[in-house]
C-alpha cells in the first residue's frame, strides 16, 4: 500500500526519497517560506506608502516658500493647496473646448508636443471611459498558429469580407502601452469568447502579464448576435 501513495511532504521540500529532513531543516524552511511570503504581502504597500510619502513631501516642498510668506501655515497645507487647484481645474477647465486647445497648442512645439502627446494617450488609456470601447475580452492564434494572444472585440461585421460569414474586428494591445496595437478582422469562429472583464485584461497589459485575470470556461456566444456595446457594421455585400 506505501507503494501507492504519493510523495511524502519531505520529498516535496527538496529532501531525497527516503530521506527525512531533520527537525531544524523543516524549522529552517517553514521560517524562510514564511517570510519570503511577507514580503511578497508587504511589498506592494510598502511602494505605495513610499510614493504617497514622494508626493507629500514634494507638494509641501514645493508650496512651503510661497507660505512660509504668511503667517498662517499648518503641516499638509501644501497637500491642501494641490487639491483645491486640481478642483478648480476639473471644475472650470475640464471641457472639450479647453481640451481642444491644450492638444492643438501643444502638440506642435517640437520636443515638448512629443512628450505631451504620450503622456496625454497614457492618461487617456489609464482613464476610467477607455474600456467603454471594448464589449469584450478574448483570445486569438496571434502572430501564428499555436500562439495565444489576448485582444478586445471593437465591432461586429455581419457579412463579413468578400462574402464570407460573421466576423469580429479585434483590437491586440502592445505592452505595456496598450495605446499601440494591431488591428484584426477575425471570424467568429477563431476567436475564444472569456469571462474576463476589460479592467482585469488591462491590468495584464500594463503589468506585462504580472497581474493575471482568473480565466474561467470559455462561454459559447452566437456569431450572428452582437453583444451589447459593440459596434455593428454590414459590411460589404456579397455580389
Amino acid at each position: 500500500m506505501d507503494a501507492l501513495k504519493g510523495p511524502s511532504d519531505d520529498s516535496k521540500n527538496g529532501a531525497k526519497p527516503g530521506q527525512r529532513l531533520s527537525p531544524l531543516a523543516r524549522l529552517q524552511r517553514h521560517v524562510g517560506r514564511r517570510i519570503v511570503s511577507g514580503f511578497l504581502i508587504l511589498i506592494p504597500l510598502i511602494i505605495t506608502f513610499l510614493i504617497l510619502r514622494f508626493v507629500y513631501v514634494y507638494v509641501e516642498g514645493f508650496f512651503s516658500p510661497i507660505v512660509d510668506e504668511f503667517a498662517w501655515t499648518f503641516p499638509g497645507i501644501g497637500v491642501l493647496i494641490t487639491l483645491v487647484l486640481l478642483y478648480i481645474t476639473g471644475a472650470f477647465l475640464a471641457g472639450k473646448r479647453v481640451r481642444g486647445w491644450e492638444d492643438s497648442l501643444l502638440s506642435r512645439v517640437p520636443i515638448l508636443g512629443s512628450i505631451y502627446s504620450v503622456s496625454r494617450q497614457s492618461i487617456d488609456a489609464l482613464s476610467s471611459t477607455t474600456g467603454q470601447h471594448f464589449s469584450r475580452v478574448v483570445f486569438l492564434d496571434w502572430p501564428r498558429p499555436g500562439v495565444r494572444a489576448m485582444g478586445f472585440v471593437t465591432g461586429h461585421l455581419h457579412a463579413g469580407i468578400e462574402g464570407s460569414g460573421a466576423m469580429v474586428v479585434v483590437y491586440i494591445p502592445t505592452v505595456p502601452n496598450p495605446t499601440s496595437g494591431m488591428l484584426a478582422w477575425v471570424p467568429e469562429d477563431d476567436v475564444v469568447s472569456t469571462d474576463i472583464t476589460v479592467e482585469d485584461a488591462m491590468k495584464a497589459v500594463f503589468s506585462g502579464g504580472i497581474v493575471l485575470p482568473s480565466i474561467e470556461a470559455p462561454a459559447s456566444i452566437p456569431a450572428a448576435i452582437p453583444l451589447e456595446g459593440e459596434t455593428i457594421s454590414k459590411g460589404p455585400q456579397p455580389s
